[in-house]
């Protein structure tokens, strides 16, 4: 079983897949405690409860490629939030690619900054039970609720497609309007609509996807979402390059049996599967 001990990312190498803990919440609205969740899911993951493989049959235990590092280490406010563009831009310039545990989902925008600097025609697949799309929420621009706002203004996507939304304002709709946003609503996933992608892809993974049934340990509760079944089988049908991803919006104060920190360390094995193993 690989070591529960998390290198230095300077042990990073050309082609592997880099997990990397993102404490990051200080651009959160409602709550606090998103911070502590990369090590609730490195947990979960080691748990000998579990295994490595992924349900296509990949063991990660044995895959030179995937590798766990430590958090990154942030300072406070707006210089900790921008340092995470540098970071990730250099995993990036070392041919690597990243899955980032969150954090609150502000860190979305800086990670996709660094990737759109090296995939110019990416597309954002963005998961969550909100659009994330406000031009500021309580005088913050780069608030939690407002990544996607910033990743369309500056054109970091070629094309934005949001899936399992259920809370949405005049204003979002107005935003979906205006940058165009291809939006999948929760009440239309039962129609199992099918999505045409070109590479390469990039995924935003909003643990509030899901009803608050499969994920208790979220900071904003929003009955009547996707399962987890539903999500790991739209991961599963990605049939294009899946360059980076990432883990958001787990509560750990929230989250008392471990069950949404257990979740998010299934789906973090099915994005790793697919990102080894792109067509199976």
């Amino acid at each position: 079983m690989k070591t529960t001990s998390t290198p230095l990312l300077s042990a990073l190498q050309a082609g592997q897949i880099a997990v990397l803990g993102v404490p990051f919440d200080e651009f959160s609205s409602f709550m606090r405690g998103a911070a502590f969740a990369p090590a609730r899911i490195r947990e979960a993951l080691y748990c000998e409860s579990t295994s490595f493989c992924t349900e296509r049959g990949i063991d990660l235990n044995d895959e030179l490629r995937f590798a766990i590092f430590e958090d990154l280490q942030l300072s406070s406010g707006i210089e900790g939030y921008q340092s995470i563009e540098q970071m990730i831009g250099t995993v990036l310039d070392q041919q690597a690619r990243s899955i980032c545990l969150g954090g609150d989902h502000s860190i979305s925008y800086p990670i996709i900054k660094a990737y759109a600097k090296r995939h110019p025609q990416l597309t954002v697949i963005h998961l969550d039970a909100h659009p994330d799309l406000y031009d500021e929420y309580n005088g913050n621009r780069y608030s939690h609720a407002c990544p996607f706002t910033r990743v369309m203004e500056d054109r970091l996507a070629s094309r934005l497609i949001q899936i399992g939304i259920r809370n949405v304002t005049p204003f979002h709709r107005a935003q979906m309007a205006r940058f165009s946003v291809e939006t999948i609503f929760a009440r239309s996933w039962h129609r199992k609509p099918r999505i045409e992608l070109s590479g390469p892809v990039y995924l935003s993974l909003d643990l509030d996807v899901l009803d608050p049934a499969f994920a208790p340990g979220v900071s904003h509760y929003e009955p009547g979402g996707l399962t987890t079944r539903d999500v790991i089988d739209f991961i599963q049908q990605i049939d294009v390059p899946l360059v980076g991803a990432d883990i958001v919006e787990l509560n750990p104060l929230r989250d008392t049996q471990g069950i949404t920190a257990a979740v998010a360390a299934k789906l973090l094995k099915e994005i790793a599967g697919k990102m080894l193993n792109p067509i199976d």
